[in-house]
């Protein structure tokens, strides 16, 4: 079970985004620096307890317009050997020291969890709390043969309309960037064979919910690129 520290980290995760999500090609610019403001999200428990493993939502505000973002983040103690280009900073922890700060779609550990979690091998932890899950994050799978862990490093591929994380084998998680509020219509419309499903609640207090992340076979996510 991982541990939430109730504690202070300098620079914040916040400060450290807003420099980093302009750099992405799924954001959607608005000619200002982003206005962010924390909207939810959930974390997943790392096996071996050495990586924090967290799926932040972070609404912007920036331009006169709302824009909700998922921001997958993995927490490490050192250097992650081979992933320098997705390093989003380090940030000194007030318990655990500095702490370098990963886009979690480029970290094995957190792609491993998240398709465990989306096969329902793996429970959704409350963001904040320590030892507690979180029912609202829902996940469906239903085609047989795919991988039952990860094997290898992930291919990644960042585009306008999101993230494919291309697994050893052939098949794709799709990581939605920019959340649609409702978009979790049929899992066959989208041709997806698991879906992970959350919600978020913005600063005005309005309540989403949209599809995270999808998994697609290979032939299928074949046929998006």
């Amino acid at each position: 079970m991982a541990m939430i520290y109730k504690t202070t980290m300098k620079p914040g995760k916040t400060e450290l985004l807003t420099a980093w999500l302009p750099t992405r090609p799924w954001y959607a610019a608005t000619g200002h620096a982003p206005e962010l403001d924390r909207s939810g999200g959930f974390r997943l428990d790392d096996p071996e307890g050495e990586v924090g493993i967290e799926f932040m939502v972070l609404t912007d505000h920036s331009g006169g317009r709302e824009t909700s973002y998922l921001v997958p983040l993995t927490y490490r103690g050192a250097p992650l050997d081979g992933a320098s280009a997705a390093l989003v900073g380090t940030s000194e922890h007030g318990v655990l020291g500095t702490r370098w700060i990963y886009d979690g779609a480029h970290d094995p550990a957190l792609v491993g969890q998240l398709l465990a979690l989306i096969q329902g091998r793996a429970v959704a932890q409350d963001q904040c709390d320590s030892g507690v899950s979180d029912p609202s994050v829902t996940a469906w799978c239903e085609e047989a043969g795919l991988p039952a862990a990860l094997q290898g490093w992930p291919e990644v591929t960042d585009t306008a309309r999101g993230t494919d994380v291309r697994l050893q084998g052939g098949p794709v998680l799709t990581l939605t960037r920019a959340l649609r509020p409702g978009d979790a219509g049929p899992q066959e419309a989208s041709g997806a064979v698991g879906r992970l499903t959350a919600g978020w609640t913005t600063l005005d207090g309005a309540a989403y919910r949209g599809v995270f992340a999808e998994l697609h076979t290979a032939g299928h996510a074949a046929s998006r690129s």
